[in-house]
């Protein structure tokens, strides 16, 4: 395929939101996964992949945030229907919790080794961000279904 063929249809077919969205959904399941790994061991290098992984979803939820909102007032015009509503609370709270997150495991190295209430908080704080990154990939999945039913109409 000739660059500028090539150029051309990446432009046409790139979607900042569907991608900065995807990048962070998929990182926090695996955030949960390698937390699960180090309870048990009290690995620190599992440990701190976690804290690598929440920081690359604090970096991304923003992009993906305002990457969606730019979306949905151009493709909808901005109709406050109850799923763009569910969408934007959800995108609020999954940035409420990595802001969280990331910041007691800084301000607390170690929140995870430990046994208080802060070690509580840092563990169901990630944990809570996997039901969210579903639920908003749930929205989002029939969003694009929608769209796509509605082509081939």
């Amino acid at each position: 395929m000739p660059i500028g063929k090539f150029l051309d249809e990446m432009r046409r077919t790139f979607f900042l939101h569907a991608i900065s969205a995807h990048f962070s959904n998929g990182l926090i399941p695996v955030a949960v996964l390698y937390l699960l790994l180090a309870l048990p061991a009290a690995d620190p290098f599992f440990e701190r992949t976690v804290l690598h992984l929440l920081v690359i979803v604090l970096l991304a939820v923003p992009v993906s945030f305002v990457s969606g909102i730019l979306d949905w007032k151009k493709k909808y015009n901005g109709a406050k229907a109850p799923v763009f509503m569910m969408k934007i609370r959800l995108a609020v709270t999954l940035c409420i919790l990595a802001v969280c997150a990331v910041s007691i495991r800084l301000a607390c190295p170690g929140a995870l080794s430990g046994e208080g209430l802060l070690h509580w908080a840092y563990l169901l704080i990630i944990l809570a961000m996997l039901p969210v990154v579903v639920l908003l990939g749930h929205y989002g999945g029939k969003l694009s279904a929608g769209q796509r039913q509605e082509k081939f109409r």
